[in-house]
């Protein structure tokens, strides 16, 4: 079964600035750089039939290319977190974008008892499973602040199951 979620490219040179920030957590397992993407919403783990169906429906979405920059890091995850990520400053266009795919996955959700709610757009820079969950940073700031035109979806990303 894929673990499905829609995202955006990010450019490699944006990448390695992200993976700069690296550091400071023991025993942290940080993700790869040419694996960093922009996940604007996480769909889950569904069958090849529904995720051929959305596949199809999200390659209708079109929007003009737009701004993005990187504006903090923080850990996800709630009370064991198991992640740190990098998110991006707010726009109209990422959330005109999320709302419009949120809207065709609510479509499939109504049909599947499938739900799942849309959430801040962020890039995963280090992961840990649950029951692992160690430290992780209180939200900070990017002093770089990555920016990058946004123009590409990154198509057939597939997660591997944690």
């Amino acid at each position: 079964m894929p673990r499905l979620f829609t995202a955006l490219e990010i450019p490699a040179e944006i990448g390695q600035s992200l993976a700069a920030l690296r550091g400071g957590l023991p025993g942290a397992r940080w993700v790869d750089p040419e694996n960093y993407h922009l996940t604007l919403r996480f769909i889950g783990d569904i069958d090849d039939v529904l995720a051929h169906e959305i596949a199809f429906m999200l390659s209708n979405v079109r929007r003009s290319g737009f701004e993005l920059r990187f504006d903090g890091l923080h850990s996800f995850g709630g009370r064991k977190p198991r992640a740190v990520v990098a998110t991006v400053a707010p726009t109209p266009q990422i959330y005109e974008l999320q709302a419009e795919q949120e809207r065709l996955m609510q479509r499939v959700a109504s049909r599947s008892g499938r739900r799942r709610s849309a959430s801040r757009a962020s890039c995963s820079i280090r992961r840990a499973p649950r029951s692992a969950a160690g430290p992780m940073w209180s939200r900070r700031p990017i002093r770089s602040r990555p920016s990058w035109r946004a123009s590409r979806t990154a198509d057939n990303k597939i997660a591997n199951s944690e």
